[in-house]
Protein backbone atom coordinates (compact mmCIF):
# COMPACT_ATOMS: atom_id res chain seq x y z
CA UNK A 1 0.00 0.00 0.00
CA UNK A 2 0.96 3.23 -1.11
CA UNK A 3 2.52 5.20 2.29
CA UNK A 4 2.64 9.54 2.71
CA UNK A 5 4.68 11.40 4.79
CA UNK A 6 3.35 12.85 7.88
CA UNK A 7 4.18 16.09 8.07
CA UNK A 8 8.21 16.79 8.52
CA UNK A 9 8.17 13.89 11.13
CA UNK A 10 10.29 11.47 8.92
CA UNK A 11 7.25 9.03 9.38
CA UNK A 12 5.43 7.07 6.27
CA UNK A 13 1.81 6.20 7.11
CA UNK A 14 -0.77 4.42 4.93
CA UNK A 15 -3.62 6.25 4.30
CA UNK A 16 -6.22 5.51 7.16
CA UNK A 17 -4.95 4.94 10.85
CA UNK A 18 -7.04 3.04 13.15
CA UNK A 19 -8.52 4.89 16.20
CA UNK A 20 -7.85 2.81 19.35
CA UNK A 21 -10.57 3.99 21.13
CA UNK A 22 -12.40 1.11 20.88
CA UNK A 23 -10.07 -1.10 22.31
CA UNK A 24 -11.31 -2.00 26.17
CA UNK A 25 -14.28 0.00 25.37
CA UNK A 26 -16.48 -1.51 22.72
CA UNK A 27 -14.72 -4.31 22.02
CA UNK A 28 -12.92 -6.87 24.24
CA UNK A 29 -9.34 -8.09 23.61
CA UNK A 30 -9.56 -10.82 21.81
CA UNK A 31 -11.62 -9.00 19.62
CA UNK A 32 -9.16 -6.08 19.37
CA UNK A 33 -6.06 -8.55 18.29
CA UNK A 34 -8.16 -10.08 15.63
CA UNK A 35 -8.95 -6.24 14.36
CA UNK A 36 -5.39 -5.41 14.77
CA UNK A 37 -3.99 -8.15 12.66
CA UNK A 38 -6.26 -7.47 10.13
CA UNK A 39 -5.30 -3.84 9.41
CA UNK A 40 -1.70 -4.68 9.26
CA UNK A 41 -2.50 -7.52 6.99
CA UNK A 42 -4.04 -5.02 4.85
CA UNK A 43 -1.10 -2.91 4.38
CA UNK A 44 -1.96 -0.34 6.88
CA UNK A 45 0.91 0.53 10.04
CA UNK A 46 -0.85 3.28 11.87
CA UNK A 47 -2.18 3.11 15.22
CA UNK A 48 -4.03 6.03 17.50
CA UNK A 49 -4.62 6.02 20.83
CA UNK A 50 -4.13 7.97 24.17
CA UNK A 51 -3.58 7.31 28.03
CA UNK A 52 -7.44 8.00 28.84
CA UNK A 53 -8.99 5.39 26.34
CA UNK A 54 -10.96 3.96 27.27
CA UNK A 55 -11.63 5.32 30.89
CA UNK A 56 -15.52 6.15 29.59
CA UNK A 57 -16.26 2.08 29.89
CA UNK A 58 -17.76 0.97 33.57
CA UNK A 59 -15.18 -0.29 35.29
CA UNK A 60 -12.07 1.40 33.57
CA UNK A 61 -9.61 4.07 35.01
CA UNK A 62 -7.67 5.07 31.58
CA UNK A 63 -4.74 3.02 29.95
CA UNK A 64 -7.10 0.41 29.15
CA UNK A 65 -6.45 0.99 24.96
CA UNK A 66 -2.47 1.46 25.37
CA UNK A 67 -2.55 -2.15 27.48
CA UNK A 68 -4.43 -4.19 24.47
CA UNK A 69 -2.35 -2.86 21.75
CA UNK A 70 0.78 -3.00 24.14
CA UNK A 71 -0.03 -6.95 24.69
CA UNK A 72 -0.49 -7.37 20.91
CA UNK A 73 2.39 -6.22 20.00
CA UNK A 74 3.94 -8.77 22.66
CA UNK A 75 2.25 -11.68 21.05
CA UNK A 76 3.43 -11.09 17.86
CA UNK A 77 7.34 -10.63 17.81
CA UNK A 78 8.47 -8.09 15.63
CA UNK A 79 5.56 -6.55 14.90
CA UNK A 80 6.69 -3.82 16.26
CA UNK A 81 8.79 -2.21 13.56
CA UNK A 82 6.12 -2.66 10.88
CA UNK A 83 3.76 -0.56 12.92
CA UNK A 84 3.79 3.42 14.01
CA UNK A 85 2.03 4.23 17.37
CA UNK A 86 0.38 7.43 18.17
CA UNK A 87 -0.79 8.22 22.00
CA UNK A 88 -1.67 11.36 23.68
CA UNK A 89 -1.72 13.37 26.83
CA UNK A 90 -3.35 15.60 28.96
CA UNK A 91 -6.75 14.36 29.19
CA UNK A 92 -7.93 14.43 32.79
CA UNK A 93 -7.72 10.53 34.18
CA UNK A 94 -9.78 11.74 37.32
CA UNK A 95 -6.94 11.54 39.89
CA UNK A 96 -5.16 14.58 41.29
CA UNK A 97 -2.24 15.91 39.06
CA UNK A 98 -2.98 13.50 36.37
CA UNK A 99 -4.29 16.03 33.42
CA UNK A 100 -2.75 18.98 31.95
CA UNK A 101 0.21 19.68 29.96
CA UNK A 102 2.62 20.65 32.81
CA UNK A 103 6.14 19.38 32.60
CA UNK A 104 5.86 17.07 35.95
CA UNK A 105 2.65 15.20 34.40
CA UNK A 106 4.37 14.86 30.80
CA UNK A 107 7.42 13.46 32.03
CA UNK A 108 5.41 10.61 34.38
CA UNK A 109 2.78 10.56 32.01
CA UNK A 110 4.93 9.38 28.97
CA UNK A 111 6.51 6.71 31.29
CA UNK A 112 3.02 5.54 31.56
CA UNK A 113 1.99 5.10 28.05
CA UNK A 114 5.30 3.31 27.58
CA UNK A 115 4.88 1.11 30.05
CA UNK A 116 1.27 0.05 29.15
CA UNK A 117 2.64 -0.21 25.05
CA UNK A 118 5.53 -2.42 26.53
CA UNK A 119 7.70 -0.22 23.58
CA UNK A 120 10.63 2.10 24.11
CA UNK A 121 10.09 5.10 21.94
CA UNK A 122 6.49 6.51 21.07
CA UNK A 123 6.43 7.43 16.91
CA UNK A 124 4.44 10.39 18.15
CA UNK A 125 3.23 11.91 21.04
CA UNK A 126 0.35 14.17 21.21
CA UNK A 127 -0.74 17.11 23.64
CA UNK A 128 -4.75 15.78 23.50
CA UNK A 129 -6.09 19.09 24.67
CA UNK A 130 -5.14 22.52 24.73
CA UNK A 131 -4.14 23.63 28.71
CA UNK A 132 -4.93 27.62 29.27
CA UNK A 133 -2.86 26.86 32.54
CA UNK A 134 0.59 25.99 30.71
CA UNK A 135 2.69 28.07 28.51
CA UNK A 136 3.19 26.46 25.66
CA UNK A 137 6.95 27.12 26.67
CA UNK A 138 6.99 24.77 29.45
CA UNK A 139 5.10 21.89 27.34
CA UNK A 140 8.03 22.48 24.68
CA UNK A 141 10.43 22.04 26.70
CA UNK A 142 9.12 18.51 28.71
CA UNK A 143 8.67 17.30 24.98
CA UNK A 144 12.27 18.17 24.03
CA UNK A 145 13.38 16.23 26.67
CA UNK A 146 12.01 13.37 25.73
CA UNK A 147 12.74 13.73 22.92
CA UNK A 148 16.71 13.98 23.64
CA UNK A 149 16.09 10.96 25.80
CA UNK A 150 14.64 8.94 22.63
CA UNK A 151 11.35 8.63 24.56
CA UNK A 152 9.38 10.28 21.75
CA UNK A 153 10.30 10.44 18.21
CA UNK A 154 8.02 13.02 17.17
CA UNK A 155 5.61 15.67 18.53
CA UNK A 156 1.65 16.81 18.06
CA UNK A 157 -0.89 18.66 19.14
CA UNK A 158 -4.99 17.39 19.25
CA UNK A 159 -7.85 19.88 19.14
CA UNK A 160 -5.99 23.42 18.36
CA UNK A 161 -7.92 26.02 16.68
CA UNK A 162 -5.39 28.24 14.46
CA UNK A 163 -4.56 30.95 16.67
CA UNK A 164 -3.57 28.41 19.16
CA UNK A 165 -1.67 26.67 16.35
CA UNK A 166 0.11 29.50 15.59
CA UNK A 167 1.20 30.96 18.75
CA UNK A 168 2.54 27.27 19.50
CA UNK A 169 4.50 27.40 16.34
CA UNK A 170 5.56 30.52 17.24
CA UNK A 171 6.93 30.30 20.50
CA UNK A 172 8.92 26.65 19.16
CA UNK A 173 10.56 29.02 16.81
CA UNK A 174 11.52 32.34 18.78
CA UNK A 175 12.47 29.86 22.25
CA UNK A 176 14.45 27.08 19.70
CA UNK A 177 11.94 24.32 21.04
CA UNK A 178 10.62 21.34 18.88
CA UNK A 179 7.22 22.93 16.95
CA UNK A 180 4.28 20.53 16.54
CA UNK A 181 4.75 18.41 13.63
CA UNK A 182 1.15 16.85 13.38
CA UNK A 183 -2.25 18.27 14.21
CA UNK A 184 -5.07 15.86 14.88
CA UNK A 185 -8.14 17.75 14.35
CA UNK A 186 -12.34 16.86 14.23
CA UNK A 187 -13.01 16.71 10.67
CA UNK A 188 -15.12 14.70 8.43
CA UNK A 189 -18.12 16.05 5.45
CA UNK A 190 -20.28 16.79 8.27
CA UNK A 191 -18.04 18.66 10.98
CA UNK A 192 -15.93 20.87 8.45
CA UNK A 193 -15.94 24.34 9.92
CA UNK A 194 -12.98 23.77 12.34
CA UNK A 195 -10.68 22.66 9.42
CA UNK A 196 -11.26 24.45 6.67
CA UNK A 197 -10.43 27.76 6.40
CA UNK A 198 -7.31 29.50 8.48
CA UNK A 199 -6.65 25.90 10.26
CA UNK A 200 -5.52 23.77 7.15
CA UNK A 201 -4.16 26.92 5.68
CA UNK A 202 -1.78 27.31 8.81
CA UNK A 203 -1.16 23.50 8.16
CA UNK A 204 -0.43 23.52 4.51
CA UNK A 205 1.70 26.65 4.76
CA UNK A 206 4.32 24.82 7.83
CA UNK A 207 3.93 21.64 6.11
CA UNK A 208 2.06 19.90 9.30
CA UNK A 209 1.34 15.98 8.71
CA UNK A 210 -3.05 16.34 9.22
CA UNK A 211 -4.75 12.94 10.99
CA UNK A 212 -8.18 13.21 11.48
CA UNK A 213 -10.86 11.94 13.96
CA UNK A 214 -14.25 11.48 14.10
CA UNK A 215 -13.74 10.72 10.46
CA UNK A 216 -17.01 9.19 10.20
CA UNK A 217 -18.92 11.27 12.43
CA UNK A 218 -19.17 8.80 15.14
CA UNK A 219 -20.32 6.47 12.89
CA UNK A 220 -23.56 8.88 11.21
CA UNK A 221 -21.45 8.87 7.86
CA UNK A 222 -21.43 4.99 7.63
CA UNK A 223 -25.49 5.29 6.62
CA UNK A 224 -26.58 3.23 9.62
CA UNK A 225 -28.12 6.04 11.43
CA UNK A 226 -30.82 7.76 9.34
CA UNK A 227 -33.88 8.60 11.58
CA UNK A 228 -33.81 8.69 15.58
CA UNK A 229 -35.15 4.32 15.46
CA UNK A 230 -31.92 3.89 14.26
CA UNK A 231 -29.61 5.65 17.77
CA UNK A 232 -30.24 2.48 20.00
CA UNK A 233 -27.79 0.61 17.82
CA UNK A 234 -24.57 1.05 19.34
CA UNK A 235 -22.88 2.60 22.41
CA UNK A 236 -22.25 5.29 20.03
CA UNK A 237 -25.72 6.21 19.34
CA UNK A 238 -26.70 9.13 21.69
CA UNK A 239 -23.93 11.03 20.04
CA UNK A 240 -25.26 10.97 16.55
CA UNK A 241 -28.59 12.51 17.21
CA UNK A 242 -26.79 16.02 16.24
CA UNK A 243 -26.23 14.82 12.78
CA UNK A 244 -30.06 14.07 11.95
CA UNK A 245 -30.96 17.39 10.21
CA UNK A 246 -31.26 18.13 6.73
CA UNK A 247 -27.78 19.18 6.21
CA UNK A 248 -26.97 15.52 7.68
CA UNK A 249 -29.23 13.85 5.70
CA UNK A 250 -28.42 15.75 2.15
CA UNK A 251 -24.66 14.40 2.67
CA UNK A 252 -26.07 10.85 3.44
CA UNK A 253 -27.98 11.29 0.38
CA UNK A 254 -24.66 12.10 -1.63
CA UNK A 255 -22.58 9.27 -0.09
CA UNK A 256 -25.38 6.89 -1.32
CA UNK A 257 -25.54 8.51 -4.98
CA UNK A 258 -21.61 8.08 -5.24
CA UNK A 259 -21.28 5.00 -3.48
CA UNK A 260 -23.74 3.41 -5.99
CA UNK A 261 -21.27 4.84 -8.63
CA UNK A 262 -18.34 3.11 -7.60
CA UNK A 263 -20.11 -0.03 -5.65
CA UNK A 264 -18.88 1.12 -2.62
CA UNK A 265 -20.44 1.68 0.85
CA UNK A 266 -21.60 5.41 2.43
CA UNK A 267 -18.47 4.83 4.82
CA UNK A 268 -15.70 4.08 2.08
CA UNK A 269 -16.71 7.44 0.05
CA UNK A 270 -16.46 9.04 3.21
CA UNK A 271 -13.15 7.79 4.39
CA UNK A 272 -12.03 8.77 0.52
CA UNK A 273 -12.94 12.20 0.25
CA UNK A 274 -10.95 12.57 3.53
CA UNK A 275 -8.09 11.11 1.90
CA UNK A 276 -8.15 13.01 -1.09
CA UNK A 277 -8.38 16.59 0.86
CA UNK A 278 -5.54 18.82 0.48
CA UNK A 279 -3.62 19.32 3.60
CA UNK A 280 -5.07 16.13 4.92
CA UNK A 281 -2.17 13.00 5.34
CA UNK A 282 -4.47 10.61 6.51
CA UNK A 283 -8.49 9.84 8.68
CA UNK A 284 -8.55 7.97 11.36
CA UNK A 285 -10.71 5.34 11.75
CA UNK A 286 -12.04 2.70 14.23
CA UNK A 287 -13.16 -0.69 13.45
CA UNK A 288 -15.23 -3.50 15.81
CA UNK A 289 -14.62 -6.21 12.74
CA UNK A 290 -12.74 -7.28 10.29
CA UNK A 291 -15.03 -6.59 7.68
CA UNK A 292 -15.08 -3.16 8.81
CA UNK A 293 -11.18 -3.49 8.56
CA UNK A 294 -11.47 -5.22 4.32
CA UNK A 295 -14.09 -1.77 3.84
CA UNK A 296 -11.03 0.46 4.75
CA UNK A 297 -8.96 -1.24 2.42
CA UNK A 298 -11.58 -1.26 -0.17
CA UNK A 299 -11.44 2.80 0.89
CA UNK A 300 -7.87 3.25 0.15
CA UNK A 301 -8.33 1.94 -3.65
CA UNK A 302 -11.20 3.94 -4.53
CA UNK A 303 -10.86 7.37 -6.93
CA UNK A 304 -12.93 9.56 -6.68
CA UNK A 305 -13.94 12.25 -9.84
CA UNK A 306 -14.35 15.70 -9.74
CA UNK A 307 -17.87 15.50 -10.15
CA UNK A 308 -17.84 12.48 -6.93
CA UNK A 309 -16.18 15.43 -5.02
CA UNK A 310 -18.37 18.33 -6.11
CA UNK A 311 -21.41 16.30 -5.12
CA UNK A 312 -20.18 15.43 -1.69
CA UNK A 313 -18.82 19.24 -1.49
CA UNK A 314 -22.20 20.70 -2.00
CA UNK A 315 -24.25 18.79 0.38
CA UNK A 316 -21.76 19.29 2.94
CA UNK A 317 -20.56 22.94 2.43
Amino acid sequence: MNKRPLGKTGIDIAPIVFGGNVFGWTIDEARSFAVLDAFVDHGFNAIDTADVYSRWAPGNKGGESETIIGRWLKARPGMRDNVVIFTKVGSDLGEPGKKGLGEAWILKAVDDSLGRLGVERIDLYFSHWPDAETPYEVTLGAYEKLLKAGKIRAVGASNLNADQLGEALFTAKTKGLPAYQVLQPEYNLYARQSFDGPLRDLCISEGLGVVTYYSLASGFLTGKYRSKADLGQSQRGGGIAKYLDARGLAILAALDAVATRHAAKPAEIALTWLMARKGVTAPIASATTVAQVESFAKAATIDLSPADIATLDEASA
